[in-house]
């Protein structure tokens, strides 16, 4: 079995899986992006403007839940490159309307399919990989993936300065489309092949919650990653209502956006890296989450003081660089049998999260009077918190044989 794993990181499956995430990033922060200037160009201004754009983002982000559960059932009963070949059209087909679209609703409802579409890829790309790859260099292919992934997101943030938003949507179903050229010859894991033919429970959610100590995992997993998207999706997508609400004129989204990816993009590579070196996946998250807590911290004292800080940005997002790290020890700590249903509903829980820290910030504002940097605040506090938790209490992964069944 160990001499059909692969050893080195440049193989079909990590470019298969890699290619994937990046055009799935793409295409998924290219409306963050677009959010504010879309929406105008459609007619909307003022509060009904920011309160459209927020509405609109939870419905990709419950999409993105909803094709998190579909895309892990099949990933774990019918194969990891079906929930690949599924995902991408979905996902290219709704970018492509998108370009088309002249009126509110229907952009949510392309949202919303473009959401359903879009959950599959990492899940089902992390776990090809992690199951394709020796223990002891799975790490390396990960990183790859999560590093690529990345990037997609900072061209999104560059596509924001360079092209209209109708072209950037285009453009992303296109690439996506050629992406599944590529993916023809896409091979399925032993590992998959061995449990579907085996007895055993594959993609339930019952089976899942059926043992508390599984069921922790899981939660404890979900976490773990959700302050990634609270950073990115409210305190990165709202930077231009704090910098509004703080009296700061010139702040720009897109430059905002970018340092951010730019800073996710050199902490996936790092904490990847530095995992594989130092042989641990927990005191590398957790080193990421303090640098990301400070870096946060920073970010918001200085829109309080009416300057706001581009740099902060970046560091924010270094610090949020440990989603690659994050991404494998997921797949690291379920079974084979379990492994793409935890790995795409984990990805896409923590990314829909948004759909509850939105509406979280806005109560805590209305109901106590809150400034948005407070109300922000005390979301992030309890974000952190039970981030913090979680990754202390959650067991060490590096290294572990993937083949066994839950």
């Amino acid at each position: 079995m160990e001499a059909t794993l692969h050893r080195h990181p440049l193989n079909r499956a990590v470019l298969a899986a890699g290619l994937g995430f990046f055009v799935d990033a793409f295409d998924l922060f290219l409306f963050n992006v677009y959010r504010i200037p879309s929406l105008m160009e459609l007619g909307l201004t003022g509060a009904e403007l920011r309160a459209e754009g927020e509405r609109l983002l939870a419905l990709q982000m419950a999409g993105m839940m909803l094709g998190g559960i579909l895309t892990g059932i099949i990933g774990d009963r019918r194969g990891r490159v079906a929930v690949l070949f599924g995902s991408i059209l979905l996902y290219s087909a709704a970018n492509i309307a998108n370009a088309f679209v002249h009126d509110v609703p229907t952009y949510a409802w392309i949202r919303f399919l473009a959401g359903v579409g879009l959950a599959g890829e990492l899940g089902a790309g992390i776990t090809l990989v992690a199951e394709s790859m020796t223990p002891e260099r799975r790490g390396h292919g990960t990183v790859l993936v999560a590093t690529l992934g990345a990037l997609g997101a900072v061209c999104a943030g560059l596509a924001g300065d360079l092209l209209h938003w109708r072209t950037a949507f285009g453009a992303a179903g296109a690439a996506g489309l050629l992406l599944l050229l590529f993916r023809m010859r896409s091979m399925e894991t032993a590992m998959f092949k061995r449990t579907s033919e085996a007895q055993v429970r594959r993609g339930s959610f019952v089976h899942l919650f059926a043992d508390p100590r599984r069921a922790l995992r899981y939660l404890g997993c979900i976490a773990m990653g959700v302050p990634i998207w609270y950073s990115v999706g409210l305190l990165i997508s709202l930077s231009p209502e704090l910098a509004a609400s703080h009296g700061l004129s010139g702040w720009k989204l897109t430059t905002a956006f970018t340092l951010f990816q730019v800073g996710i993009t050199l902490g996936d590579l790092g904490t990847g890296m530095l995992s594989q070196w130092l042989r641990t996946r927990r005191l590398v998250i957790l080193g990421g989450m303090v640098l990301a807590i400070a870096a946060t911290s920073w970010y918001l004292l200085a829109f309080r003081s009416g300057a706001g800080s581009y740099a902060a940005c970046a560091f924010m997002g270094l610090g949020c660089g440990y989603l690659s790290v994050f991404a494998t020890t997921t797949a690291e700590l379920f079974g084979t049998n379990l492994r793409v249903l935890v790995a795409a509903t984990v990805t896409n829980f923590m990314r829909g999260s948004v759909t509850l820290l939105i509406p979280l910030h806005l109560w805590l504002e209305h109901r106590f009077g809150l400034s948005t940097t407070a109300g922000l605040v005390i979301t992030g506090l309890g974000v952190w918190a039970l981030a913090l938790a979680a990754v202390v209490l959650l067991p060490e992964t590096y290294g572990r044989d993937l083949d066994h069944v839950e």
